[in-house]
């Protein structure tokens, strides 16, 4: 007996299906299959972790500084207040010796009067009115004395009132300084206040990213583990998974800066895990620094390593050394021990 052949129409439909199980045996060959689509969403929250970390690093940093800013501006706060309560001191010392001077001339022109009324300006006349020799030498060592006390007055007010015209003028001259130099200081605070908020804003749009992507990587693997299991219903064959890993690669060292100051220092290679002595959490471009050396959250550029923030410390950091953080030991071996010209900026 011959077999009976299948029809045209469902020749047509069987070739459909083997098509069907081809493609879903493929096991995510197509660029919009639900699993490569994940693996896409993880490599791109690789990336924005990587940026979100060095956003963190230059969010320390810009504490760092602004901290430094705000004890800056207290303190020439405190130097102005300092300076205005000297110049009023100075004022009002200045006001008494005018006031002291005028006194001075008003008394002297009294005594004059009265020498006047009384007759005794000529020495001559007091030397034979006297009844003594010695009442005579008395009566006009005593003009004299009155004469050099008066004089001196006036002469010391003189030097008194000009000395303090000299310190207001000087006190004036640095008040407006110091004015210039707080107008500045609070510029620079105000803008590193801008760069503060909008890297936090920049670092939330990345956090936020990174959730979305976690979502969408959630649906999109249950969506391809629906389809592989439907492959399997259907094809009875293996289904392939697909999966990316966070790698810890060194970013692209870059130009260096092109201002900054330059410091020689010797550098290793570290890989501890955890969270820095700042708490920030280690990472590429975590440098650990002496703190007395190189202040904490102050940015750098390393050759052959790229921009880094000193945000740790070490037992064994001490003066003009660094370390490195690098996302695995045999990386901090290969570094080893190097001198390096640094870039503080």
């Amino acid at each position: 007996m011959r077999a009976s052949c299948p029809s045209r129409p469902a020749r047509v439909a069987l070739a459909g299906l083997a098509v069907v199980i081809s493609l879903l045996a493929s096991g995510g060959a197509h660029a919009d299959d639900p699993a490569s689509q994940a693996d896409a969403l993880r490599a791109n929250n690789t990336g924005l972790a990587a940026k979100s970390h060095q956003v963190l690093l230059r969010l320390y940093s810009l504490e760092s500084r602004l901290a430094q800013s705000a004890q800056r501006l207290e303190a020439l706060d405190k130097r102005s207040a300092r300076l205005e309560q000297a110049q009023a001191a100075a004022q009002s010392q200045l006001t008494i010796a005018r006031e002291s001077m005028t006194a001075a001339h008003s008394q002297l022109g009294v005594r004059l009067r009265q020498l006047y009324i009384e007759g005794e300006v000529d020495p001559l006349a007091v030397l034979l009115g006297a009844e003594s020799l010695d009442d005579a030498l008395a009566a006009l060592d005593g003009l004299n004395r009155l004469a050099e006390q008066d004089q001196h007055i006036i002469e010391e007010l003189t030097k008194a009132r000009a000395a303090l015209r000299t310190a207001i003028t000087r006190l004036a001259a640095r008040r407006a300084e110091l004015r210039a130099t707080l107008d500045q200081a609070e510029t620079a605070h105000a803008s590193l206040a801008r760069a503060q908020a909008q890297q936090s804003a920049y670092l939330a749009s990345l956090r936020r990213q990174q959730d979305l992507n976690r979502s969408q990587i959630s649906n999109l693997s249950a969506q391809a583990a629906t389809s592989e299991q439907r492959s399997e219903d259907i094809s009875a064959g293996g289904g392939s998974e697909g999966g990316g890993s966070g790698g810890g690669g060194a970013p692209p060292p870059g130009p260096p800066p092109q201002s900054g100051s330059k410091v020689t220092v010797s550098s290793t290679g570290y890989c501890l895990r955890g969270t820095t002595a700042t708490g920030i959490p280690v990472g590429w471009g975590v440098i650990a620094v002496d703190p007395s050396f190189i202040p904490l959250g102050t940015r750098m550029f390393v050759p052959g390593y790229g921009e880094g923030v000193a945000a740790d410390t070490g037992s064994a950091v001490k003066g003009a050394v660094i370390d490195l953080w690098f996302p695995t030991c045999a990386q901090a071996l290969k570094w080893g021990w190097r001198t390096v010209t640094i870039t503080l900026h």
